[in-house]
């Protein structure tokens, strides 16, 4: 069978790499007898779906090219919450793919019953963590406020993304 690799990391600074999650996962499609149609790899939050290779993914789900996705966890698939993750699963059902996880051993969509319930608990899970993880940004950002450091405004941080970007595509030539 033909099997997609899905990794996401939020950000490519502070130390987080996408090869922590995809030599793992090429060494679990190898075991399980998989054939790697194609890796996707994502530097973005998972708390939308705008993220380039998570689109072509879909895409390429929806043409047949391959048959079941592997991820390093379901955090890493979406932070949306339970409604738009069950969607996305739904979408890759209709097209006869399965997505498995390699942290997650019950999260294997070829499986019914028990694994649709707690794909939905892990999505509200997922999802309360990116907002957690929204509150702490902006105390942190307040309390640099309050001790009198300047942070970084709107326009500079959105510059700063821009820049860092752009400079990886320069480097691998995915945007």
């Amino acid at each position: 069978m033909k099997a997609a690799i899905y990794a996401r990391v939020s950000t490519d600074d502070q130390g987080q790499n996408p090869e922590n999650q995809l030599i793992p996962l090429r060494k679990y499609a190898d075991s399980l007898g998989f054939e790697i149609y194609k890796e996707y790899v994502d530097y973005a939050s998972g708390g939308n779906s705008n993220r380039p290779q998570f689109q072509a993914m879909l895409e390429d789900a929806k043409k047949g090219e391959f048959g079941i996705i592997l991820i390093w966890a379901l955090d890493r698939f979406s932070r949306e919450g339970i409604l738009n993750t069950l969607n996305y699963l739904k979408t890759l059902k209709n097209h006869n793919v399965a997505l498995k996880s390699l942290q997650e051993s019950w999260l294997d969509t070829r499986d019914g019953g028990m694994g649709e319930l707690l794909i939905a608990i892990f999505s509200w899970v997922a999802q309360q963590e990116r907002i957690r993880l929204s509150e702490r940004i902006k105390a942190g950002l307040k309390n640099k406020k309050n001790v009198g450091k300047r942070g970084k405004d709107k326009k500079e941080r959105r510059k700063a993304g821009y820049l860092l970007r752009w400079a990886k595509t320069k480097k691998t030539g995915v945007f």
